[in-house]
This record gives C-alpha cells, sequence and structure tokens, in this order.
C-alpha cells in the first residue's frame, strides 16, 4: 500500500464474496474490493506518523510514544521493511505479548 500511494498508484486488493439474489435465491461468486486501513497518517506539520498494530491496538514501542515521525513516503516504506526485520528478528517479540495479552484481557469475563 505504501508502495503504491508513494508511485501515486491505488492499492485495492480483492477478495471472493458469495451473495444470495433475493428475488431468485441463486447464490453466486462475486469479487468485492477488500477494505484496507493504512498504519499511517499525515501531520500537521507534514511529515508522516506511522503506528505498528497488533490486531486493532496500537502497540505501545516506547513509553508513551505510539508512532514513528519520518519524512516522506520514501523514509516510511524503508520504515516499514526495517520494522518486519526487526519483527522477524524477534526484537519486537516482547511488545507483541503485551498487546497480545492487553488484547486477551478485553476478552475475559
Amino acid at each position: 500500500m505504501a508502495q503504491a500511494q508513494a508511485a501515486g498508484e491505488s492499492y485495492a486488493p480483492t477478495r471472493q464474496r458469495v451473495i444470495k439474489d433475493p428475488e431468485t435465491g441463486v447464490r453466486r461468486e462475486v469479487t468485492v474490493p477488500k477494505r484496507v486501513r493504512p498504519w499511517w497518517f499525515v501531520a500537521e506539520n507534514g511529515k508522516v506518523c506511522l503506528s505498528v498494530k497488533y490486531g486493532s491496538r496500537v502497540m505501545e514501542l516506547a513509553k508513551g510514544k505510539s508512532a514513528l515521525e519520518v519524512a516522506g513516503p520514501q523514509e516510511l516504506i524503508k520504515t516499514l521493511e526495517s520494522i518486519k526485520a526487526a519483527v522477524e528478528a524477534g526484537e519486537l517479540d516482547s511488545l507483541i505479548d503485551a498487546a497480545s495479552q492487553s488484547l486477551r484481557d478485553g476478552f475475559a469475563k
């Protein structure tokens, strides 16, 4: 999504969905666009802010800090790649475990 946005293109992944015609009752498979929300937004100063999420929750990267500020779209792509490498190397395991536990606590009775 970030690469498409940097290139000035749109990113629209699709998925298959089965719908039923209310008049005839016939079921058919259609391709519909999948809703994807970006993890970043443009701040008032023009810089791009990136929030790392676990599920629908924003992870706190440092005490009281939940977003990274990058200069622009090209830096955003490099930052996303470095975050991916950090996750694969296991550097964010403690943050992911904490986010997972807080998500599970929300389901407890």
